[in-house]
């Protein structure tokens, strides 16, 4: 059995019990140490899902996934069985930027992304659609043809999540049309891959009231985008009032969403196979206490009738 890293946060007890089965809800963790012990991590929160990054992300540099770092992820995701691992791709990867040098750095390193997940055996990449800067729609096909040609360049079946953005500045992604154009211009030979990511601080800052009319922004992501293409949920509080246009997470019921809009999503048949993520605060030393206690407030909602 593999020893458990000194950088790996040990499991609290209880942690794996409180998970129900079939139940697809984690949070990201930290791969410090390598990504093998991601699961660790996750087993320490009872994790059934994760996300995690596969290199530094505010960093250019591109690590490699050695056979030997792939055979002991599968091996310690054997020893910590979850449902689903996603990634989440840099920081600085910006697709849709009118720099052609920076795109062409951009689209390399995302397909670095696809490469490393692809040899972890994940499930699909996490990516906010960049920064347009001059045109809002050149900027849409700009990002588009990047994907296209990193999908064509990196074949196999991690997908990608397109995630949605809080409308700040220049960014893609604020509008369910923005995301739904975006996949369309995507080439119909790989458009099958990408997928969406939403998260509830951004859909809440970007103007889409999950408190006030809760089933009504399902309604209309299912009339503009396909509640299939959904592949990914995201769940943060919000530092900040309803359409701030502001990224600020916060940890779940201490924010502008409150408690209500997560309680639904729990207990919702229609998100019960999709995996839910934290990226709340850590704000403790462990890595562990704050997950813990955003977990057990999720389960502690329920489960789909």
């Amino acid at each position: 059995m593999r020893k458990t890293s000194d950088t790996e946060p040990r499991a609290k007890k209880g942690a794996a019990d409180a998970a129900v089965p079939g139940e697809l809800l984690g949070a990201h963790v930290s791969t410090a140490g390598g990504p093998p012990t991601a699961l660790g991590r996750g087993a320490a929160i009872g994790a059934t899902a994760l996300q995690l990054f596969t290199k530094t992300p505010n960093m250019w540099r591109e690590p490699v996934v050695t056979r030997e770092i792939a055979d002991a992820f599968r091996r310690a995701r054997e020893e910590h069985p979850v449902g689903a691992i996603v990634s989440h791709d840099s920081y600085l990867i910006n697709l849709a930027s009118p720099d052609d040098a920076l795109r062409a750095k951009s689209r390399q390193a995302f397909e670095g992304e696809l490469t490393r997940s692809q040899a972890l055996g994940l499930d699909g990449i996490v990516s906010h659609p960049g920064n347009f800067i001059d045109e809002h729609d050149a900027g849409l096909e700009r990002n588009a043809a990047a994907l296209t040609e990193a999908l064509r360049a990196v074949p196999g079946t991690v997908m990608v999540y397109l995630e949605t953005t809080a409308g700040t500045g220049t960014v893609l992604g604020r509008t369910f049309e923005e995301l739904r154009d975006l996949r369309d211009l995507v080439g119909e030979e790989v458009r099958s891959r990408v997928g969406f990511c939403a998260d509830t601080c951004h859909l809440f800052s970007a103007g889409y009231d999950l408190v006030g009319d809760f089933d009504g922004v399902w309604e209309a992501w299912d009339r503009i985008i396909g509640l299939e293409h959904l592949r990914c949920l995201h769940l943060n509080d919000s530092k900040t009032p309803f359409a701030s246009k502001k990224d600020r997470h916060e940890l779940l019921g201490e924010g502008s969403l409150g408690t209500e809009p997560f309680r639904r999503i729990m207990t919702d048949p229609r998100f019960v196979a999709i995996p839910k993520l934290l990226e709340t605060p850590k704000g403790d030393a462990d890595e562990v206490t704050n997950d813990l206690r955003m977990l057990a407030l999720l389960r502690s909602f329920g489960t789909p009738n």
